[in-house]
């Protein structure tokens, strides 16, 4: 079957992967412009506004005396709440790392910065939340969701304009490489969601490194299905034994779906012990349905609401 761009095929690879993403991992001077000047405006809102003179003299101090290694996640600053340090290599093994020490990459104006937040967004999954209405459209089989199908659509749509909302995204061409290069390497996966004439109209990435798996972005161009996919994702995280979903900051998204705040120090503790369990290696593979997900209960979930 050959490849259509944002319509359900076969996966790509080689050559063809390749100039897949040539073509999405490109930024537009428009674009750039629009996402910079809105990435400032952010950042001068308050509370982030208070955050800057940590920030500037944080930026002073690594211009003079650089320092390459990763920062302390329990030494980040508490304004702005959760920056640890400056991003200086981007490599592979520099990201896993990072990972593996509860830091994570962010940021809307340069430069790239390592975070750790004083509060984590943590989904476990005996907690999972899936509403009535929602299981109600996952039962009428409008859409499928596979994993690992196409990551560079799915990163770029995470990427690009949502509906009703400004482009204000974190997600450079820069930072669609590196984390291509994660999926390269087994560590970076995505879900997608077609919808009935074969689209990609839902879906989101993250990293999973042994039994922690952190969502990165999300995007939905119909109603829920960003949600659909999440549920599908959680439930196949459930089933292969991971211990948690870390979204890292609270979204109305992940408030919705169960996800809870946790103090930084609890969420070191429990990633310690996550990195020890196995995870599942290789190209990730939907196991069942939307419809069997959508008769999902998990021990202590909130099942019920509407």
């Amino acid at each position: 079957m050959a490849f259509e761009a944002g319509r359900l095929s076969l996966p790509l690879a080689g050559d063809a992967r390749a100039a897949r993403r040539a073509e999405l991992f490109r930024e537009s001077p428009i674009a750039m412009i629009q996402r910079l000047a809105l990435g400032t405006v952010w950042s001068l809102m308050p509370p982030r506004l208070y955050g800057l003179p940590a920030l500037a003299q944080m930026c002073l101090t690594e211009l003079m005396a650089p320092d390459y290694a990763l920062p302390d996640p329990e030494r980040a600053l508490a304004q702005p709440a959760g920056l640890a340090g400056i991003v200086h290599e981007f490599s592979l093994p520099v990201l896993l790392s990072a990972y593996r020490r509860g830091l994570f990459p962010l940021a809307h104006i340069a430069p790239l910065k390592w975070w750790s937040p004083p509060q984590r967004s943590v989904l476990f999954f005996n907690a999972t939340h899936i509403s009535k209405r929602l299981r109600r459209q996952m039962r009428q089989g409008h859409y499928t969701v596979t994993f690992d199908r196409d990551f560079e659509g799915v990163i770029a749509a995470c990427a690009g304009q949502r509906n009703g909302r400004w482009r204000m995204t974190w997600i450079t061409p820069r930072v669609m490489r590196a984390y291509a290069e994660a999926f390269d390497a087994g560590y970076a996966h995505s879900f997608e969601v077609w919808n009935e004439a074969g689209a990609l109209v839902g879906g989101g990435y993250g990293v999973a490194i042994g039994g922690m798996f952190s969502t990165e972005s999300q995007f939905s161009h119909e109603p829920n299905t960003s949600k659909i996919g999440f549920s599908v994702l959680n439930w196949h995280l459930a089933k292969w034994g991971y211990a948690f979903n870390d979204g890292k900051l609270m979204t109305p998204t992940c408030e919705d779906m169960g996800f809870r705040d946790i103090p930084r120090q609890e969420f070191l503790t429990r990633l310690s012990d996550a990195l020890r369990l196995p995870g599942m290696s290789g190209r990730w593979q939907v196991e069942d349905d939307v419809a069997a997900v959508a008769d999902w209960q998990p021990a202590g979930g909130n099942a019920d609401a509407a």
